[in-house]
């Protein structure tokens, strides 16, 4: 096929689809007749045509999808104003941990951050689609691990966790400073004091008194 025709339908099927798409998806439009290398290939010159526009071909863990340049969303906000969702620095740091340090307990972010993890944090994430539960320690109680999701890869335009911000020490208060530079929500700064007391959820109540 010629290459700009598959270009082309390849440029169509991302523009009219909501969710990205994979490779090996995209390469079945073909009957296999292109393989990933040569899709591959396609989608990097279709996104060198796109450089100038206002729209960026980009590649996330689940696929390639068309999405809106960050010069261009201030405008198009004005069509639509909303207010973004705000986070407390509390949860911006939570979820820092999580993705830096991943698989952790709940146990784990509070020793690191040095007070309680309120259940309203967890919870607020876990709502996000940003962190999910992967698995149980096995330690008493078979506290919950946490891990982030594909789709935090997807809102954070990432590839794996491994394009998060390098960190040039393995200072944790400088998780959540590096996960800001990519987050795209505004925190609002608000912090437990130290010490505070939330209480803990009722199967972590019950978790916590197996023996």
């Amino acid at each position: 096929m010629d290459p700009q025709r598959a270009k082309n339908i390849l440029e169509a099927a991302l523009l009219c689809s909501v969710e990205p798409i994979a490779v090996k998806e995209l390469s079945r439009m073909f009957d296999d007749a292109l393989d990933a290398a040569v899709v591959t290939t396609l989608l990097e010159d279709l996104r060198r045509d796109w450089t100038s526009r206002g729209l960026e071909l980009v590649e996330i863990k689940a696929g390639w999808r068309f999405q809106t340049r960050e010069d261009v969303k201030r405008y198009l906000e004005q069509l639509n104003p909303e207010k973004p969702p705000k986070y407390s620095r509390a949860t911006l740091e939570t979820l820092a941990i999580i993705a830096y340090k991943q698989p952790v307990t709940r146990g784990d972010i509070e020793s690191i951050r040095g007070v309680t993890v309120s259940s309203q944090v967890m919870k607020a994430l876990e709502d996000r689609g940003w962190i999910e539960a992967i698995g149980h320690r096995d330690a008493p109680g078979r506290p919950a691990l946490w891990g982030t999701t594909a789709q935090f890869l997807a809102d954070l335009n990432l590839v794996s966790l491994s394009d998060l911000p390098p960190l040039d020490n393995d200072k944790d208060q400088q998780l959540a400073d590096e996960l800001q530079k990519v987050i795209p929500f505004d925190a609002e700064e608000q912090e437990e004091p130290p010490g505070a007391k939330t209480e803990p959820d009722d199967n972590e109540s019950k978790q916590a008194q197996t023996p």
